[in-house]
């Protein structure tokens, strides 16, 4: 129930953050910032108080990875419309989560998302942009501005190259599993 409520206030951040994302003046940059910590804490914390407190459901799991989708994909739609990211991420990113969700529960028809170990680490750093976004519009960080929005792109261009790569990965994998003999089920991931 706690984990619950902590991705539901990461679902409820979606919208302020992504608006605030594309739109500089909208928020203080204090709040943005702080804003965006609490979707970063709400992700770290949610997962591990529903394993503590025995929660955890495919369900809950489910739940979690897909507010992550909408809040990430949001905010960096946001922060391309700024010209701040190039567009192509969220929409790889749309594209990879749609393809974790088909493949997980109806091309090898578990119950529960199936993720890969690139997939898994892409979604940790779909964070980073978002945050190097919000200190990039602290006052006190004024003087480095150029530095952090450049890195910003550098970084979510790394992102949409391993977006990328990991798109392939999981289109590959079926048949990686069918010369494997392993009937479809990657033992890997």
């Amino acid at each position: 129930m706690i984990a619950n409520a902590l991705t539901a206030l990461r679902l409820l951040l979606t919208i302020p953050v992504a608006w605030a994302c594309a739109s500089p003046g909208l928020l203080a940059p204090q709040l943005l910032l702080t804003l965006v910590a609490l979707a970063v804490a709400s992700d770290y914390f949610d997962g591990r108080l529903a394993r503590r407190f025995g929660t955890a459901s495919s369900g809950g799991m489910l739940f979690d990875h897909s507010v992550d989708f909408l809040f990430v994909t949001s905010a960096l739609f946001g922060a391309a419309a700024a010209g701040l990211v190039s567009v192509w991420l969220p929409v790889l990113i749309v594209i990879a989560f749609s393809q974790y969700v088909v493949d997980s529960y109806w091309l090898y028809r578990q119950k529960q998302l199936r993720m890969s170990f690139l997939g898994r680490w892409n979604g940790v750093f779909y964070f980073v942009p978002i945050v190097l976004l919000a200190i990039s519009r602290l006052e006190f960080v004024s003087a480095f501005d150029q530095a952090l929005v450049e890195l910003l792109w550098w970084l979510s261009l790394a992102l949409l190259i391993s977006t990328g790569v990991s798109i392939a990965d999981r289109a590959i994998a079926p048949l990686r599993s069918l010369a494997n003999g392993s009937h479809g089920i990657d033992s890997e991931r």
